[in-house]
């Protein structure tokens, strides 16, 4: 082999090499990337994970036997039973519900949330934060509707949400309110049925008024509707709350300076059936000889 040969020879050598080992750097520089890509990607995962509250178990919300099946507008307690329910419909909602629960919790209460069967599946992690806060669920049907309803949709609208909720959340509930308050349209009755206490209001702020008012009137309008017992109407879904969320803290202050502890629905409804309770144990019995001393003289 000439010198000539084998220089050209060795020049083909050394780019054969050289290109394999550029190769090989290639595949070893993207296997670094992809494998550190999957570290990132299952780190963040598990980040995120560690953040999401899990499904809890076996919460039950429960309302008295007595209550059960029944129509409640507010908690009939004794004038100086300065209890309050804060209710908040119509969500959860990715903004609104955020901002109240951040509210509630440098407060320290605790709220009942009536949800949407179709905005739980659609943000199921703002409705186990809900949850994880401590509040309560209450069931708010599936999509709202005012509509009179046959036995078979009123059904679906008030089951299914409860198995999303359930699923969701692991909470079941006792708590029912009809969309807009309307108790004629086949799902309030179809919610008694199967005992669940119809929740209305005796208080409202106004935020789903056709004209919703600015927030000092918010807070005026729950404030002169505020008693023993009520039952303060308020919106963390269904359309923009930013007033709502502004007039929240105010409400809060207003009614802690005139007194009020807040609780939940169902503990409003506790309180009621123990006051009864505790009633009818304080009336004297009537005694047999009384009764008949006290019955009209006959001629």
């Amino acid at each position: 082999m000439t010198a000539q040969r084998l220089s050209q020879f060795l020049q083909v050598i050394t780019i054969v090499s050289l290109a394999t080992g550029g190769l090989a750097l290639g595949i070893l520089k993207s296997s670094l990337n992809h494998e550190t890509a999957i570290k990132k990607s299952t780190h963040k995962t598990t980040k995120s994970a560690k953040t999401l509250p899990p499904v809890a178990k076996n919460l039950i919300v429960e309302v008295p036997k007595s209550l059960q099946g029944q129509t409640i507008y507010h908690a009939q307690l004794k004038p100086t039973e300065k209890f309050i329910a804060l209710t908040f419909d119509d969500g959860p909602s990715p903004k609104n519900t955020a901002q109240v629960l951040e509210i509630l919790k440098k407060n320290q209460i605790k709220a009942t949330f009536f949800l949407i069967g179709e905005m739980v599946q659609a943000y199921p992690q703002v409705a186990k934060q809900v949850v994880a806060d401590g509040h309560e669920l209450g069931n708010h049907t599936w999509h709202h509707w005012y509509r009179r309803m046959d036995l078979a949709t009123a059904s679906s609208e008030i089951d299914r949400t409860a198995d999303a909720i359930y699923k969701t959340t692991g909470v079941k509930t006792a708590l029912f309110r009809p969309p807009g308050g309307y108790l004629n349209n086949g799902l309030a009755d179809y919610a008694k049925n199967q005992n669940y206490a119809v929740m209305m209001w005796s208080s409202l702020c106004g935020d789903a008024d056709r004209h919703i008012p600015q927030v000092p009137g918010m807070v005026n309008n729950v404030l002169k509707t505020a008693k023993p017992g009520a039952i303060v109407l308020l919106h963390d879904g269904g359309g923009n709350r930013s007033r709502t969320v502004k007039a929240l803290p105010q409400i809060i202050a207003d009614l802690k300076a005139q007194g009020y502890k807040f609780v939940t629905a169902s503990e409003l409804l506790d309180i009621q059936a123990k006051e009864q309770a505790t009633a009818a144990k304080t009336v004297p019995a009537v005694k047999k000889d009384e009764n008949l001393q006290n019955q009209p003289h006959q001629q």
